[in-house]
């Protein structure tokens, strides 16, 4: 948070694409980490509960110390999205929420099996947001690693998600919304 003090920015666009309606929703977050946008969504939205999927345990009781006052509202989930067992046994959820982590692929040619394995776990209206860091101008430089915004774009596209729509770009990260299914007045541009 103190290298990137805009991040919160980027959390409260979450908090408004999920919260537009007030109603109940349950959310994964994939690679949670220490739980900052968890606590962010939480404490905004009293309806939502919330997944928490990462590999790491030391994460996983960083985000629990975090989260002490609405734990009740989230499960913990230790894998990691790298396997590709990782959607086994699991629900659907009304969102997906992801944060500077596809990079943790280790290289932009996952992102696409990455995304479609999203797909298999989103609730039929439900939508995917996904932020990362991009290669280019005003961002990352090592494009190994890190996608322009148009290859996340198609990355996206490639993964049979009908709808992208950028959300938010600042300080080298980029917030999408991808959904799967082709109602675009309902799309928050």
């Amino acid at each position: 948070m103190v290298k990137r003090p805009w991040r919160t920015e980027f959390f409260q666009s979450f908090v408004d694409l999920i919260g537009l309606d007030g109603s109940e929703c349950n959310i994964l977050e994939l690679g949670s980490g220490p739980g900052f946008l968890a606590q962010h969504i939480l404490e905004q939205l009293p309806n939502v509960k919330m997944t928490l999927l990462d590999f790491s345990p030391a994460m996983h009781e960083l985000a629990r110390a975090r989260l002490e006052k609405v734990i009740h509202r989230v499960t913990i989930l230790e894998r990691s999205f790298k396997d590709s067992d990782w959607v086994r046994d699991m629900e659907t959820f009304s969102f997906v929420v992801t944060n500077q982590a596809v990079h943790e692929l280790r290289h932009k040619r996952h992102a696409t099996a990455l995304h479609a394995q999203v797909r298999s776990v989103l609730a039929p209206s439900g939508k995917y947001l996904v932020c990362d860091h991009y290669a280019g101008e005003g961002g990352m430089s090592n494009t190994s690693l890190y996608m322009t915004v148009e290859e996340q774009r198609t990355a996206l596209n490639l993964a049979g998600y009908t709808s992208v729509v950028e959300v938010k770009r600042m300080g080298g990260l980029v917030l999408c919304s991808a959904t799967s299914w082709d109602d675009r007045a309902k799309l928050i541009a």
